[in-house]
């Protein structure tokens, strides 16, 4: 009886060992169906009708009215690994002057490029005084008159 006992725990041990190893998916963003994109058409549909079409963007263009952009993407968790991007999506939809839509593209992982952004540092006009070297300079900056209505 001990015996089935302990078989029947060390089944249980490593059926729960093996359901932790398994991938976990996570969905990140909204990218419109095929079905709602052949609804829009270049030329005729506007930026309202667009909205009611597939629904407001998750980014849009730097200049008002340049572009819409949604963004999805597929994650896979694995253990006590990295996540990994396994899909993206991105589907442009760009904008005539008039307020048309004049093009839809969709991209995927394979067109995406790794872009190096440049962090640029501002000289302040602070020269190299400390935060209380700051303060006690201002002790003797103070006159009676700043205390008096």
């Amino acid at each position: 009886m001990a015996t089935i006992r302990n078989l029947l725990i060390l089944a249980f041990v490593a059926a729960f060992g093996l359901a932790a190893c398994s991938a976990v998916y996570r969905n990140h963003g909204f990218v419109p169906p095929d079905e709602d994109l052949e609804q829009v058409v270049v030329g005729q549909t506007t930026m309202g009708e667009l909205e009611g079409l597939i629904g407001r963007p998750s980014a849009q263009g730097l200049l008002t009215g340049s572009g819409w952009y949604y963004v999805g993407s597929r994650w896979r968790h694995y253990g006590p690994y990295e996540p990994e991007e396994v899909s993206r999506e991105v589907v442009a939809v760009s904008f005539s002057p008039s307020g048309t839509v004049s093009n839809v593209e969709r991209f995927g992982l394979e067109r995406g490029r790794v872009v190096v952004l440049s962090r640029r540092v501002t000289e302040g006009s602070i020269t190299e005084i400390s935060l209380i070297g700051q303060l006690l300079g201002n002790l003797g900056n103070f006159q009676a008159g700043d205390f008096i209505n």
